[in-house]
């Protein structure tokens, strides 16, 4: 092993124990209690931004971690272990928000923006879905008409992660005609511009830590400069975006597998039926094979996607597969582990009912399995 690669592996394992210690020490405690209450902790994405949590992927230059996708993997994995939610909002204010900036912002706008948001100072929302276009993209209504260095934005973005508590937003709207895949422009929107706010927060099945909203637009003024890119790209590059976000989501869902899996070796050594550990039946033995199996190969489909994606290669296949993949394993694992815990695992006094719930959003979120399928099919008959 050459040197470059072992200080390489112990920074990974310096920035695993960073971010295991603060899920630990702040998240744990908590976990709960913000899900029963569906109470977003502001503060603390601060304190993750202290730590290079909010901007693992911004360069320095930009006040960010400058670290690459093997980090952020282990980063997002390691707070989705404690709790679903956190990580969640991780995922969407580096993978979505803040790295569109990155990617497309011009160097004004990335000095503007990206030392806010990778410090936690600033919380990122990122808008594509609307009420009634999920997958359909193409045909978004919130639109926005150009009005001389102006662009008039109306409508409503749906499912958004920190619609209300954002500081900032990237949103994709509708410059063009329905369906033309160059008809959608992508814009910065600061949360106090007039016009713009927060609608109706849901209320999930899990990750409910983690905000979920409207983002309403009524008569609402943007000057020309917070447009990223060119007039009609937004699409094209919401596209580009999506391919690192399914890796975020992939990460996550290898954080709650893996902390539903745990629980359930935990729980099976300690538990004793017909006098012995429940880990000594094979019904419940074979289950924790299978769950580390296919956590295994979850692990080895999102690291070499990120792998792809710190290259430079295209990933669009590779994301999509750890994505579906890793979302469907994080879902039967956490089935698995409410089965372990039997009557236990129905409750709220172990951690598995709420793995259980929050794994679902994996399957959904930015990109149904479905739709995943499509991609990966379409790669595959190229």
């Amino acid at each position: 092993m050459t040197n470059t690669a072992e200080s390489h592996t112990e920074n990974l394992q310096l920035i695993r124990e960073s971010a295991r210690d603060f899920a630990e020490t702040f998240i744990r405690p908590h976990v709960m209690e913000w899900d029963e209450s569906q109470y977003f902790p502001k503060d603390l994405f601060r304190q993750m931004g202290e730590h290079g949590f909010m901007g693992v992927l911004v360069p320095e230059q930009y006040g960010g971690a400058g670290l690459g996708y093997t980090e952020y993997i282990t980063i997002v994995g390691e707070i989705a272990r404690v709790c679903g939610s956190i990580g969640l909002s991780v995922a969407a204010h580096n993978s979505l928000c803040t790295n569109h900036i990155l990617a497309f912002g011009t160097e004004e706008q990335k000095q503007k923006y990206l030392p806010r948001l990778a410090s936690g100072e600033w919380v990122g929302a990122w808008g594509l879905t609307e009420p009634n276009t999920g997958s359909d993209a193409g045909r978004m209504q919130c639109v926005a008409r150009c009005d001389g260095d102006f662009y008039v934005i109306d409508g409503t973005k749906s499912w958004i992660t920190h619609g209300i508590s954002g500081d900032v937003a990237v949103v994709i709207v509708r410059t063009g005609e329905l369906l033309d895949s160059r008809g959608m422009t992508a814009f910065i929107v600061e949360r106090n511009t007039p016009g713009f706010r927060g609608g109706k927060k849901e209320n999930k099945l899990g990750m409910r830590a983690s905000e979920t909203a409207e983002l309403i637009f009524d008569n609402c003024r943007l000057h020309k400069s917070q447009m990223l890119g060119q007039e009609g790209e937004g699409f094209i590059q919401s596209m580009k975006i999506l391919d690192g976000g399914r890796i975020s989501i992939a990460a996550l869902s290898l954080g709650i597998a893996k902390g539903a899996y745990e629980a359930s070796v935990k729980y099976a050594k300690e538990r004793h039926q017909f006098g012995q550990p429940i880990a000594s039946f094979q019904g419940i033995s074979f289950k924790l094979a299978d769950m580390a199996t296919k956590i295994s190969a979850a692990e080895l489909l999102t690291f070499h996607a990120g792998d792809l994606k710190n290259a430079n290669q295209k990933c669009t296949k590779e994301s999509a597969m750890a994505k579906y993949y890793a979302s469907e394993v994080a879902v039967e694992v956490s089935t698995d582990a409410v089965q372990v815990h039997g009557g236990y695992g129905y409750t709220k006094d172990f951690p598995v009912e709420k793995f259980y719930r929050d794994s679902k959003l994996c399957t959904i979120g930015e990109g149904t399995s479905e739709i995943q399928k499509i991609v990966i099919a379409r790669e595959v008959l190229k």
